[in-house]
C-alpha cells in the first residue's frame, strides 16, 4: 500500500508510473498520441505475394441532377384519355359518329427533331437527329430538277439492262479491235449505245 502511494499518474494516457519511469514515459507517451496512425489495410497484406493486383477504389458516381417531375400535366393527360374512351364506348353503343381523338399532349421533356417536327427523349434524339439531317440533305433538290434526274437516269439504266441482256442471250462475244487505238468495236457496245442513247 506504502508502494502505490508513490505511483503518478501520466498526463497524457492516465496510466499510472513510478516517478522515475515517468520521466521516461511521458516523452513517449506524448509522442505516440500526438501522431496519427495511418489505418491497416489488410486487403494489401493478403494481396502481397500474390499476382492479383491491388484493387483500386473507384471514386462514387456523381448524382445527376434530377428533373423537376411533371405530375400535374401527366395526371391531366390521363384523365382526359379516359374520358375521350368513355366518349368513344358512348357513341358507339349509341351508333352516334366517333368524336375526334384527343390532340396529343406534348412532354416538355422530349427534343423535338429540326427535320421531321417529331419528338424523342435524350438518347433517341441523338441517334435520330443525326440520320434524319443525313435523309433530309439527301431529299434536298431544285423542284424542277427532281423530276429531270430521275427519269433518264432510270430509263437508261433500264435499256442498257435489258440490252446486256439480250446481247449474252444471242451469244455475240466481244472483240477488241487491234488498231492501236484500242477502241472496242464490237455489237455488244453498238446495241448498248442504241438503244441507251436513242430513246433516252
Amino acid at each position: 500500500a506504502a508502494g502505490s502511494q508513490d505511483l503518478l499518474a501520466c498526463e497524457t494516457c492516465g496510466r499510472h508510473f513510478a516517478q522515475d519511469v515517468l520521466l521516461r514515459h511521458e516523452p513517449i507517451c506524448r509522442k505516440v498520441f500526438n501522431k496519427k496512425r495511418k489505418t491497416f489495410n489488410s486487403l494489401k497484406q493478403r494481396l502481397q505475394g500474390t499476382e492479383i493486383p491491388s484493387v483500386k477504389k473507384q471514386p462514387p458516381p456523381k448524382k445527376q441532377p434530377e428533373k423537376k417531375s411533371n405530375w400535374r400535366q401527366l395526371h391531366e393527360d390521363f384523365i382526359n384519355a379516359i374520358q375521350s374512351a368513355k366518349q368513344v364506348a358512348k357513341a358507339m353503343k349509341e351508333g352516334r359518329p366517333l368524336p375526334p381523338p384527343p390532340p396529343p399532349s406534348i412532354n416538355p421533356d422530349y427534343i423535338q427533331c429540326p427535320y421531321c417536327l417529331r419528338r424523342f427523349n435524350e438518347a433517341a434524339a441523338e441517334r435520330h437527329i443525326s440520320f434524319c439531317k443525313e435523309q433530309a440533305t439527301r431529299r434536298v433538290f431544285a423542284p424542277g430538277q427532281k423530276a429531270a434526274k430521275q427519269a433518264p437516269v432510270s430509263n437508261t439504266f433500264a435499256l442498257c439492262f435489258f440490252a446486256d441482256r439480250l446481247t449474252r442471250q444471242n451469244g455475240l462475244a466481244a472483240d477488241i479491235d487491234p488498231a492501236p487505238s484500242g477502241r472496242v468495236s464490237n455489237s455488244i457496245l453498238d446495241i448498248r449505245l442504241q438503244l441507251c442513247y436513242s430513246r433516252s
